[in-house]
């Protein structure tokens, strides 16, 4: 009897592993195809990478303060030409 026992278990026990196994094996498959959907999904609404948006988010900067300067120097100049000269 206790022979029958342990094979009982030992068939028990192979049979727990094989199931882990395959857990194992479903489940990096799911993440596979979670993944290569969740790639292709972000692919296709053509998102813009994060160092692609900071690039330009620095152009976008720069263009603007130098849109300030030449505002500045437009006011002085128009100032300038504003003021009549000095007649000696």
């Amino acid at each position: 009897m206790t022979q029958t026992n342990n094979r009982f278990f030992d068939e028990i026990g192979r049979l727990m592993n094989d199931a882990a196994g395959a857990a194992q094996g479903v489940k990096r498959e799911f993440d596979t195809v979670m993944r290569t959907q969740a790639e292709k999904f972000l692919r296709d609404m053509d998102l813009v990478k994060r160092e692609e948006f900071e690039a330009v988010k620095d152009m976008v900067r720069l263009a603007r303060e130098e849109n300030e300067a030449l505002k500045a120097r437009i006011t002085a100049l128009e100032a300038r030409l504003a003021t009549p000269p000095a007649s000696s």
